[in-house]
């Protein structure tokens, strides 16, 4: 296990806007953990009013999450950390929690993830993919349209080479809702 360093998971936005500076980039792998819309957005992609959906890290014993991982430089650790709380913990749905991550070169490392608290009145898990994008289509926030959000995604993932079926379906099914 690789200690001191301060590394973070993206399995979502921050994959494509990062926001930081990093030192390193690698494919992660994250086990007992799903990438899912199971989070209501009423701040970055949708309103209290219209609420959009971002993803989360939900736990699930068994499952894997594949994203990226960013070392810290150390002189910014800081700095990042203070960013991420402030971008992260908007309305405190997330949880910031230290995972063990496999990176793609056989290393182990701590990181610092966002989680979903389950207990938490955003909290939507379960919803089915077709509600999922009827939602999606619809909804815009501070950050823009949440349609964006899911297609920035799936790009990013699809580029990274990392297979996510159910996001991949909900980009072409919230596409073609938007023709």
């Amino acid at each position: 296990m690789t200690e001191g360093a301060l590394w973070i998971f993206g399995y979502g936005s921050l994959m494509w806007n990062p926001g930081f500076d990093y030192a390193e980039r690698r494919l992660a792998r994250l086990k007992d953990y799903s990438r899912t819309f199971c989070m209501w957005s009423i701040h970055h992609r949708g309103t209290p009013e219209v609420p959009g959906l971002v993803l989360a890290l939900d736990g699930h014993p068994g499952a894997a999450c594949e994203g990226l991982a960013f070392r810290v430089p150390p002189q910014k650790s800081d700095q990042t950390m203070e960013y991420l709380r402030e971008r992260e913990l908007i309305s405190s749905a997330y949880l910031e929690r230290t995972v063990t991550l496999r990176l793609d070169d056989g290393r182990q490392v701590s990181s610092v993830a966002y989680v979903v608290d389950r207990d938490h009145e955003q909290y939507c898990g379960g919803m089915g993919l077709e509600e999922q994008a009827r939602i999606i289509a619809r909804s815009t926030g501070g950050r823009g349209p949440n349609d964006e959000y899911l297609h920035n995604t799936a790009t990013h993932l699809a580029e990274l080479g990392i297979a996510d079926e159910e996001l991949a379906w909900l980009a072409r099914r919230v596409a073609a809702m938007k023709r």
